[in-house]
């Protein structure tokens, strides 16, 4: 991810800070978990490793944010997207704090179109959801789903098994930027 010296980046989902030293010095970095037990370890990291740049970590429900609208110039999410009770719920909450024409990013396992390991992970599934991981979640349905305006989708390991998906902060969703087709009675109006 590339930030601009003075960016504020939210992490949704921070789990005990592994990612937090990766951040450039001169980014401001914000972190929100629903676990204060992973808060404790991520807050025990940034104090080790003095990590000066990490100004907030916060028990917070990233389907429920208790941020302003527009605080963010990024907002990352790293596998949570298949965890969440509600995606829709949370990529709306990340299009509200991240500022518009900020970016909005997710790595996450989404289910492989790879027919074999598709197949198992529909096996796996109803065992993985007992322990809230859904190894069937779909991209393609959650890009449907959310409406995320992406700019980029591309593998984010080098096994292929996490995908990260770059989408620009529109305010607006692709739905939103289709007109519109009416019919008032045999004739088509378009609604732009």
């Amino acid at each position: 991810m590339n930030c601009k010296p003075g960016e504020h980046v939210l992490e949704v989902g921070v789990g005990t800070g592994l990612s937090l030293p990766l951040y450039s010095k001169n980014v401001l970095v914000s972190g929100i978990d629903i676990s204060t037990e992973m808060l404790a370890r991520a807050q025990a990291r940034v104090d080790r490793d003095g990590l000066d740049n990490i100004v907030q970590l916060s028990v917070m429900d990233a389907e429920n944010m208790d941020f302003a609208d527009s605080t963010f110039d990024k907002v990352v999410a790293m596998y949570v997207a298949s965890v969440v009770p509600d995606p829709e719920r949370l990529v709306a909450e990340m299009r509200r704090v991240c500022k518009i024409n900020g970016e909005i990013i997710f790595v996450n396992h989404f289910h492989s179109k790879n027919p074999l390991l598709g197949s198992f992970e529909k096996l796996i599934a109803p065992l993985s959801q007992q322990i809230g991981f859904h190894p069937d979640f779909s991209l393609d349905r959650f890009l449907e789903q959310t409406g995320l305006m992406t700019v980029d989708i591309h593998p984010a390991n080098i096994f292929n098994f996490c995908t990260m998906v770059d989408a620009k902060n529109t305010k607006e969703t692709k739905f939103d930027m289709m007109p519109l087709i009416v019919n008032t009675q045999h004739d088509y109006q378009i609604n732009a």
